[in-house]
């Protein structure tokens, strides 16, 4: 009887099939790839680049009031004409009368225009101050002292029925060296009554 040859050993673990080499080759990649998972963990991520942008700041809102653009009326000249050579003479008042004890002057039309326009100037204050609190309102009257060349002598707060004294002392701002057409007869006192409601 012929003896066969004993069938090929494999190695311990490894089946005899011969796909041995396939799961060295397995455990190779795999090993490689656990090995670059590690070393990409590891890596410390780059800084990105600082871009600085040079922009202006944005804009802030100033309450502008369309009434802003409405020139002031033109000054009057104090003038007058004598009849009797005629000629025309200026006048030119020596004294404003701003230390007068008591104003005997009359405020001409042309001098309310000018004060009614200065009234809706002031609202600024209010206007602003609004802003901050909604509920403000009340009213401010303003007493005015003009010269007789229309100059402003002095201007102040007569009475404040409003809670917010800073928009009283604005108002009377907007008055204080201020130029008008002259009064007649001298220098004049008025006193100018503001309501501040909410425009609608």
């Amino acid at each position: 009887m012929a003896s066969q040859a004993p069938p090929p050993s494999s190695p311990a673990g490894v089946p005899p099939s011969g796909s041995g080499k396939y799961v060295v080759i397995a455990v190779v990649l795999l090993g490689l790839i656990g090995a670059a998972v590690v070393w990409k963990t590891s890596q410390t991520p780059p800084v990105p680049p600082v871009i600085y942008i040079d922009a202006a700041p944005p804009p802030t809102f100033t309450g502008r009031n369309p009434d802003d653009d409405v020139p002031l009326p033109p000054p009057v000249e104090d003038a007058s004409v004598e009849a009797d050579a005629g000629k025309k003479v200026v006048v030119q008042a020596s004294n404003n009368q701003c230390d007068a004890k008591k104003c005997g002057g009359v405020s001409s039309s042309e001098l309310e225009n000018a004060l009614q326009f200065r009234v809706k100037q002031a609202h600024r204050c209010y206007d602003n101050a609004l802003a901050q609190d909604p509920t403000l309102r009340g009213k401010v009257t303003v007493s005015v002292r003009i010269g007789a060349n229309g100059q402003v002598c002095n201007a102040g707060i007569a009475s404040n029925e409003m809670s917010s004294q800073q928009v009283a002392q604005c108002v009377s701002g907007y008055f204080r060296g201020a130029n008008f057409p002259s009064p007649k007869g001298g220098c004049v006192d008025v006193n100018i009554p503001i309501n501040f409601v909410p425009r609608q």
